[in-house]
């Protein structure tokens, strides 16, 4: 079954719990997406207000995959630069699908509807994320045709003795 994706779906109560949700059930399922299990949602809200407030001032977009029954399954947010020089990329950041959905597909999904999200922004030539190492993101980020562009060894300390590196990856557009 497909996701059914939007971008920059309306953003109210219903919508920001059910990303904080998600969020939060991808942290405690120790995803990669900003922080390190066990998270409550309020360890998590402070940063989806800063995503939400960087959405109302137009900075970054928001793309939402639902699932069957209407319930946020999948969720990432395009950001611009606001550097002149390099205004012709994207950020794509807290790529995160429901650990329920894990397996069907839906991470893959959500990355093409990124890219085609990114593809119809004006001026608009590749999007770049970052992964933490030491889980395999890159191998999944590398087969839905990002490249890794460059590493910065032990950048990210998940805890006391466990550094990862920071990955960059790169999907050109064009």
């Amino acid at each position: 079954m497909a996701l059914e994706f939007s971008l920059d779906p309306p953003v109210g109560p219903v919508l920001r719990d059910g990303i904080l949700g998600l969020w939060t059930d991808v942290s405690n399922a120790d995803g990669a997406v900003g922080f390190v299990p066990p998270v409550s949602p309020e360890d998590v809200r402070p940063e989806l207000v800063r995503h939400l407030v960087a959405m109302a001032e137009g900075r970054a977009r928001l793309l939402v995959g639902r699932d069957a029954d209407g319930e946020v399954a999948a969720a990432a947010f395009l950001t611009f630069n606001a550097h002149r020089l390099m205004r012709h990329w994207i950020w794509l950041y807290t790529v995160m699908v429901h650990p329920r959905h894990q397996g069907k597909g839906y991470g893959r999904q959500l990355l093409a509807a990124a890219a085609d999200a990114a593809r119809g922004m004006s001026g608009i030539t590749a999007i770049r994320l970052t992964c933490r190492g030491g889980a395999g993101l890159e191998r999944f980020y590398a087969s839905c045709g990002y490249k890794e562009v460059g590493r910065v060894p032990d950048a990210i300390q998940v805890s006391d003795g466990d550094y990862r590196d920071d990955i960059t990856m790169l999907l050109p557009l064009v």
